[in-house]
């Protein structure tokens, strides 16, 4: 099991998120992203890991107020959902909000409680607090064994690219680099693997789909 997160910074995640969620409610900027499009868009490119039309379950690992749940009702699919964040008053909000549908549920927790086909982590990895790139990447693999773990055929997850624009990089925000990153999800959970890094934004995602590669 991957060890748990430092203390300090389980403290300060939760008091940046809270006064976020405090001055913006259940909005985008009430989990720190900067708009509703910014957002969707993220959402789409990992949602690409669900398979078209086929029932399945899903972790969504740092889940806020519950937004990506509200995508997939939208999508009208056959779906269970379990959303998992250590921030108790996000998860009373999602819980309110999808109050009458039996197959979404929020916890309050570090990481998934149970097995999913699929888990996904969108956002989760973009603050620095404190720490110096080694300590963000260390604390991003841990969340990535523990996806692996949890996710019978597959995680997504993303991040703030190293390939962003020099002038428009912020000192507060790491930016890993998905090379970096792909390779290691290659030769660590993987043999089928995507970078998605054209989508418009600072930030790339990456999927990782289990069991054998199809015939060439």
């Amino acid at each position: 099991m991957a060890a748990a997160p430092a203390p300090e910074f389980v403290e300060r995640t939760l008091a940046h998120y809270r006064d976020k969620f405090a001055t913006h409610g259940a909005t985008p900027l009430g989990v720190d992203w900067n708009g509703e499009a910014s957002q969707r868009v993220q959402f789409e490119q990992l949602l690409k890991l669900l398979p078209d039309g086929a029932s399945c379950s899903l972790n969504d690992f740092g889940c806020g107020y519950g937004a990506l749940a509200d995508l997939l009702v939208d999508r009208a699919g056959d779906f269970d959902y379990r959303g998992y964040d250590l921030n108790p008053e996000m998860i009373s909000a999602a819980s309110e909000r999808h109050a009458t549908n039996a197959h979404v549920a929020f916890h309050v927790a570090d990481e998934p409680l149970a097995q999913a086909d699929y888990g996904v982590a969108s956002g989760v990895f973009t603050l620095r607090l404190g720490r110096t790139d080694a300590e963000c990447r260390a604390q991003l693999l841990q969340s990535l064994d523990a996806l692996d773990r949890t996710s019978r055929l597959g995680f997504g997850f993303n991040c703030l690219t190293a390939y962003s624009d020099r002038d428009r990089m912020k000192d507060h925000l790491y930016y890993p680099d998905p090379c970096d990153l792909f390779d290691l999800c290659k030769r660590r959970y993987a043999r089928n693997v995507a970078l998605l890094h054209d989508y418009g934004l600072y930030a790339f995602t990456i999927l990782v789909r289990k069991g054998a590669l199809p015939p060439p």
